[in-house]
């Protein structure tokens, strides 16, 4: 008999306050090309925006993975075993349902850049597997030094989830630096490690930039939220939207690009952008099966295994932390 439980799903908010916010778009303004952190894309609005894209015809990826989910769960529960399953930057939490269902985890902890996605995704979640204990966590987890100290998770075998391409958005360097961060919360946990894959230049570029124009909303959202969290004076129409696959660095390059010479405000400050000048919103970084297990090499990781969809579009990867 399943045991159920009544209770709602908790919530720790570590999100870091408006202050740091500032720092950081001051730190990605002095960068050439300037680059803000991709998490600021996800306000509540944002997080909206990038659950449409992921519902585009042109957007694979999620369906894709969802499916290969659905019918590997079992197997990778299998593999891997069970403990507490920690996701790393959640946010619909649509994906994790499948390993809730095969892992039949001691309890789901979620961690993502927004509180209100955060509470209505684990509140969704948690109806339908009323039976696994759940905590959210709203933090940047590229910055956590630790996870909290909660009877969820204190002693438990903790089994972490990383879908999707997420881990793309992310250098080479600031990725192994990501993926070591991951083992210390892991505390020697697994990590079950989602990569998107190459493919060709008309198809990824397609999937970035949508014909709904629901990619590009989401870039315009940026400037929306800066201008009401840092009181800044970007005029989003005087940016257009851009996705370029850049070969050589198996990378798509989502940017806002300056229509005019311009001058902006961010909270009080100013900055100049030049006619053509981008602002970079987001990298996503496409892995090769060789890429893959040298970066989980160089991160204090061992790569164990891999399950792919059957156009072998995107994988999977079971890593255990290296000796």
């Amino acid at each position: 008999m399943t045991t159920q439980t009544s209770a709602r799903p908790q919530l720790i908010d570590l999100h870091p306050p408006s202050a740091d916010m500032h720092r950081l778009v001051q730190d990605g303004l002095q960068r050439e090309p300037r680059q803000l952190p991709a998490w600021f894309l996800y306000d509540k609005e944002g997080s909206r925006l990038f659950d449409q894209i992921c519902q585009q015809p042109e957007y694979s990826l999620t369906r894709t993975e969802i499916a290969l989910l659905k019918s590997s769960a079992a197997d990778m529960a299998r593999a891997i075993g069970s403990g507490v399953i920690v996701e790393f930057g959640a946010g619909s939490a649509r994906k994790v349902g499948p390993l809730l269902e095969a892992m039949r985890p001691a309890a789901y902890v979620a961690l993502d850049i927004s509180a209100d996605h955060l509470v209505q995704s684990t509140a969704a979640l948690q109806a339908q597997h009323p039976q696994v204990p759940m905590l959210g966590i709203c933090c940047d987890h590229s910055q956590l030094d630790a996870l909290p100290n909660h009877p969820l998770i204190r002693g438990a075998r903790r089994v972490g989830f990383f879908p999707g391409s997420s881990l793309g958005n992310f250098t080479r360097d600031e990725a192994i630096a990501l993926l070591r961060r991951f083992r210390r919360l892991l505390d020697g946990g697994p990590l079950l490690l989602g990569l998107d894959q190459p493919k060709s230049k008309t198809r990824i570029e397609a999937a970035y930039n949508d014909a709904a124009g629901i990619s590009a909303a989401f870039a315009h959202n940026l400037l929306q939220r800066l201008n009401s969290d840092l009181g800044a004076d970007f005029n989003p129409d005087q940016f257009r939207y851009e996705a370029v696959w850049q070969e050589m660095e198996s990378r798509v390059r989502m940017g806002l690009i300056s229509e005019c010479h311009q001058t902006v405000s961010v909270a009080g400050e100013p900055w100049t952008f030049s006619a053509g000048q981008p602002l970079v919103t987001e990298y996503s970084v496409k892995y090769t099966m060789e890429m893959a297990r040298e970066l989980a090499k160089d991160a204090g990781w061992r790569w164990c295994r891999r399950w792919h969809d059957p156009a072998d579009d995107l994988s999977l990867h079971w890593l255990e932390a290296a000796d």
